[in-house]
C-alpha cells in the first residue's frame, strides 16, 4: 500500500461533517450523487417541467414526503444541478422563514437571492431574464455576456439607456403592473457590482439610499403594506419568467419552532402560501418537501386542506429506504470522488470498508444519513482501532464558515438572522465577565404591538455592582421611516427598561434625514451613553456559522449543549469583536468606517469604454 494512500486516509475523512445537504450544496458544489437513488422523485419533477414547457400543463404541484435523513434535500440538489446543466427551467429554493407573519416578504427576498445564482448560460438567472426581455423587445438574439460587455459603454454614451430599454420592453409587457420591476431587472446586466447589488436589493423588496434609487430610476417601496406589495412583485416576476421558461419553486422542509400570530405552524403557513402561488403564477412547478407526519397531521388538517392538497399535493411522492445495492452504490460513489480528488488508486472501490459489512447495513433498510454516519465513524485502515477524531461540532461549523465565504453578503441585510446570530453569541457567554460586565441572561424586550420589530433583544448583567440592561437593535435598512423609528425606540430607556441602547449597523445614516439624525445624536449623547457598534462581515461570520449549525442540529445529530460547549471551548463568542464591543464602555462616536452607500461605487468612468466588446454593426445600444 502506498504511503500517499496511508497519509491521505489518516488525515482526511470524506464523510465527516457531510451528513446534511445545506443551501450551499443545493446551489454550489453538491455531494456525490447516485442518480438511481430515488430517481422516481427527480424524474417526476423533470417530467412536470417538460409538461409545463410543452404547454400540456400550466402549473404542477408535487410534494415529496420522507422522514429526516432519507434524502429529500439530496434529491432537490440533484434537480437543481440538472436544471442548471440543461437549462430547461429556472430554480428558486426556500428552506427557512424567520417571520411566519411575513412569509410573502421573505419569499420575495428568497426569490431575488435565488435568481442571482448562476444558471445554465454561466450568468445569473436575473441576467438571463434581462437578456430574453431585451431580445424579444428588439427582435435580437444576443447572449447575456454580449449585453453585459456592452453595458458600461452604453451607459456612458447615454445615461438614460436603461430607461430606453425599459420603455421598449414595456411595449411587449403591457400587462405588467409595476414598470420599475423591468428597470431593476435590466440593471442586473451591469458589470459594476454596485448597480447589480442595488438592483437585486430593490427586487428583494428592500429600500435603497434615495440618491441611488433616483439615479437608477427606481421608487422605494412604502412600508405601509409590505406583505401585499411583496406578493404582487413576486407574482409579476414569476410571470415574466413564465413567458420564457418554466420555473421550479422549491420549499424544503421549512422547519420552525414557532407559529404565526393565528397559530399556524411553519409547514401550514408554507403550504397555504404555496397554494396561493399555484393559483397566481402562469407556468411553473411547485415542489414541497415535508415529513410524512407533518403532511398528515398539519397540512391535511387545515380548514381549507382540500384546496391546498389539490394544488401542492397533486402528486405525493414517498422516498424509499436503501437496500444493500443502494448502500454499495452510494458509498462507492463517495469514495470514487474522494480518491479522484486526491489522485489515488485504492485497492478496491470500497476501500477501506468491507463490502459484507456494508451489505449487512443495507439489509436494515437504512436512511442515507445513517449510512454516511456509519462511514464517517468507520473510515480508517482495517488494522487501525482509532480513526480520525475531531470535535463533534467542528466539521459542521467549518462547513458553514466555508459556505459563508461566498454567501455572507446575502445575510448582511437580513435583520432577523443577524440578530439571532448575535443573540446566540451572548447566550453562549452567560455567566462570563466581558469588558467588566457579568452577563446574567439574554431576554426578549417587552413591547406593545406598535413597537414590535424594532428592538431585537436585551442583555441583562452587572457592572461594578450596578445593573446593566443593554437593548440591541440591528438596523440595516438603508433609509426611510424604519431607520427613524428604530433609533427613536433605542432612546426610550424607561419604556423598555434599559440602561443603554446599542445600534448595530454597517452603513451611514443619511445626513439629510433630520429626525433620524436627531435620535442618533440623542442616543450617543453623554446623557444616554448609547453606542453604535459597526457591523462588519468578518466579525459576524463566526456567529452566523454557529447560528446555522444550531438551526440544523437535529440533522447533524448534535445537541444544543454540545454546540454551546464547542463555542465556549473555542472561545468563538467570548473573543468576538461584536460581543466585546457591545458590552464595552460606549464611545459615543459615529464609526468612521461606516459604509457610505450614497457615494459607493456605481459611477462608470470613460476609461471603461475601451474595454467594451463590440458585438457587430447592429449594436443594440447604438439604436
Amino acid at each position: 500500500m502506498s504511503n500517499d494512500l496511508i497519509n491521505v486516509i489518516s488525515k482526511n475523512n470524506p464523510f465527516q461533517g457531510r451528513l446534511v445537504v445545506r443551501d450551499q450544496n443545493v446551489w454550489g458544489q453538491g455531494f456525490p450523487d447516485v442518480p438511481s437513488l430515488n430517481s422516481h422523485a427527480s424524474d417526476a419533477v423533470y417530467d412536470a417541467v417538460e409538461k409545463v414547457r410543452s404547454g400540456q400543463r400550466k402549473v404542477v404541484g408535487i410534494t415529496i414526503t420522507a422522514e429526516r435523513g432519507l434524502g429529500k434535500s439530496h434529491v432537490i440538489g440533484r434537480i437543481r444541478h440538472q436544471l442548471q446543466v440543461d437549462g430547461s427551467a429556472l430554480f428558486v429554493y426556500m428552506s427557512q422563514c424567520n417571520n411566519l407573519n411575513r412569509i410573502k416578504a421573505e419569499f420575495l427576498t428568497t426569490l431575488a437571492n435565488s435568481l442571482k445564482q448562476i444558471g445554465s448560460q454561466g450568468v445569473s438567472q436575473w441576467q438571463y431574464l434581462a437578456t430574453v426581455l431585451i431580445n424579444e423587445a428588439f427582435n435580437k438574439n444576443y447572449t447575456p455576456q454580449q449585453l453585459i460587455n456592452q453595458f458600461p459603454g452604453a451607459l456612458v454614451k447615454n445615461p438614460k439607456v436603461v430607461e430606453v430599454l425599459r420603455d421598449n420592453v414595456l411595449g411587449i409587457k403591457r400587462d405588467l403592473e409595476n414598470p420599475d420591476i423591468i428597470t431593476a431587472i435590466l440593471w442586473t446586466l451591469s458589470p459594476d457590482p454596485a448597480y447589480e447589488v442595488f438592483a437585486i436589493r430593490w427586487l428583494a423588496g428592500k429600500s435603497l439610499p434615495q440618491v441611488k434609487a433616483d439615479a437608477m430610476g427606481l421608487a422605494n417601496v412604502s412600508a405601509d403594506d409590505k406583505e401585499a406589495e411583496s406578493f404582487s412583485t413576486a407574482r409579476q416576476i414569476l410571470n415574466l419568467i413564465g413567458d420564457y421558461k418554466p420555473i421550479v419553486v422549491c420549499f424544503d422542509e421549512m422547519e420552525t419552532d414557532h407559529c404565526n400570530e393565528i397559530g399556524y405552524t411553519g409547514r401550514q403557513v408554507t403550504a397555504i402560501f404555496a397554494k396561493d402561488l399555484c393559483d397566481k403564477i402562469k407556468r411553473g412547478v411547485l415542489l414541497t418537501s415535508i415529513f410524512p407526519d407533518h403532511w398528515i397531521n398539519e397540512v391535511k388538517r387545515l380548514g381549507n386542506a382540500d384546496s391546498v392538497v389539490d394544488r401542492i399535493g397533486e402528486q405525493v411522492i414517498e422516498l424509499k429506504y436503501l437496500n444493500s445495492d443502494d448502500v454499495i452504490n452510494l458509498v462507492s460513489r463517495w469514495l470514487e470522488e474522494f480518491y479522484q480528488e486526491n489522485a489515488l488508486t485504492p485497492p478496491h472501490a470500497l476501500y477501506p470498508f468491507d463490502e459484507q459489512k456494508l451489505r449487512a447495513l443495507g439489509k436494515e433498510r437504512p436512511i442515507v444519513r445513517k449510512v454516511l454516519k456509519w462511514c464517517a465513524d468507520n473510515f480508517k485502515f482495517p488494522d487501525d482501532n482509532g480513526g480520525i477524531v475531531l470535535d463533534i461540532v467542528e466539521p459542521a461549523y467549518n462547513q458553514q464558515i466555508s459556505a459563508l465565504e461566498n454567501t455572507i453578503q446575502d445575510y448582511m441585510e437580513d435583520k432577523a438572522t443577524l440578530a439571532q446570530a448575535l443573540r446566540l453569541g451572548f447566550s453562549a457567554v452567560i455567566g462570563e465577565t466581558i469588558e467588566n460586565v457579568q452577563i446574567e441572561k439574554v431576554v426578549d424586550i417587552k413591547v406593545k404591538a406598535a413597537d414590535r420589530g424594532y428592538l431585537d433583544f436585551k442583555i441583562v448583567g452587572n457592572e461594578n455592582g450596578k445593573d446593566v440592561k443593554i437593548g440591541v437593535a440591528v438596523l440595516q435598512e438603508s433609509g426611510g421611516l424604519f431607520v427613524q423609528a428604530t433609533l427613536k425606540r433605542l432612546t426610550r430607556y424607561k419604556d423598555f427598561d434599559l440602561t443603554r441602547g446599542c445600534l448595530v449597523r454597517s452603513k451611514q445614516i443619511n445626513k439629510g434625514a433630520a429626525k433620524a439624525q436627531k435620535y442618533l445624536t440623542e442616543l450617543l449623547s453623554t446623557e444616554l451613553c448609547g453606542e453604535w457598534v459597526l457591523l462588519k462581515p468578518e466579525d459576524i461570520k463566526p456567529l452566523l456559522a454557529l447560528h446555522f449549525v444550531i438551526k440544523g442540529r437535529e440533522n447533524d445529530e448534535l445537541s444544543e449543549d454540545q454546540i454551546i460547549d464547542f463555542i465556549r471551548k473555542k472561545r468563538i463568542a467570548i473573543d468576538n469583536y461584536l460581543i466585546r464591543e457591545i458590552l464595552s464602555d460606549p464611545s459615543g462616536q459615529v464609526p468612521e468606517d461606516a459604509i457610505d452607500e450614497e457615494n459607493e461605487s456605481g459611477n462608470i468612468t470613460l476609461t471603461e469604454v475601451g474595454d467594451v466588446v463590440n458585438v457587430g454593426s447592429d449594436d443594440l445600444f447604438q439604436k
